[in-house]
């Protein structure tokens, strides 16, 4: 079940523990990517991360992905450009930036350029790309929202722990991930803001990504549940080249 009752140990524990991001073994042949081309909405589903509820303590494997080639890459290519987030930390439902003169960011000592921060606005309100000042460079910067349990700061995600601030607090509602990619109304009546993630590629090009859901198969709230099978990344984004000061959607 998603966040078990050892999420609480799990959240103090991660903080200490580091991902493996410098693996010595060769890298293997890459299956070739696609070259995103710019100004276009894109869909991944079911993004798979390694979940191990038994031991949510240990540190799991760090997931690097290029935006701009649209799939995953090896981890033995983290001091490269190759890729634009990592998904570290607790339940690796962190995002981070791949940044080389960052000690924090999985591409440190390397070529990228990345940032990252997250806005309170739906996705196809954000029109205006941030001032390059604005971007963190590090690790598992974005992750779990103040408006739930657990949270650091602003985050894609609402942690439900009791079931009690989303839910009808009912076994099935406990320990469930909300995705903030709309504006969600918790029971006491508050209603969260949309987030929305920026994104500044190690290569210096922008996107903008909308966090759809960390459960399999499962893209709207209805479906989300203490047994859904659950750290599959579902997320959109657009990418726009370096030097762009606004998000376009053209095809």
């Amino acid at each position: 079940m998603i966040f078990c009752l050892l999420f609480t140990i799990a959240l103090v524990n991660t903080s200490c523990s580091k991902e493996n991001t410098s693996p010595v073994e060769e890298p293997k042949e890459e299956e070739p990517g696609e070259t995103v081309p710019f100004y276009t909405l894109q869909r991944v589903e079911n993004l798979a991360m390694e979940t191990d509820d038994e031991n949510p303590t240990s540190a799991k494997t760090a997931v690097l992905f290029s935006l701009e080639d649209k799939k995953e890459v090896q981890l033995t290519y983290a001091k490269t450009q190759r890729w634009d987030v990592s998904f570290t930390h607790l339940y690796n439902s962190f995002l981070g930036a791949n940044n080389g003169q960052n000690s924090t960011s999985n591409g440190y000592g390397g070529a990228g350029q990345g940032g990252i921060l997250v806005l309170e606005q739906v996705f196809d309100e954000v029109t205006t790309i941030p001032a390059d000042n604005l971007f963190k460079t590090g690790s598992g910067i974005v992750g779990t929202d103040i408006a739930g349990d657990f949270g650091e700061g602003i985050g894609w995600y609402l942690y439900d722990f009791s079931g009690t601030i989303v839910g009808d607090g009912s076994y099935d509602k406990q320990h469930v991930a909300y995705a903030l990619s709309n504006p969600l109304t918790l029971t006491n009546g508050t209603v969260v803001k949309a987030r929305t993630i920026v994104i500044r590629t190690a290569k210096g090009n922008y996107a903008k990504i909308r966090m759809i859901s960390c459960y399999q198969d499962a893209f709207t709230s209805d479906k989300w549940f203490r047994n859904t099978p659950h750290m599959f990344f579902t997320f959109e984004y657009v990418l726009v080249p370096k030097g762009s000061t606004t998000f376009e959607i053209k095809s």
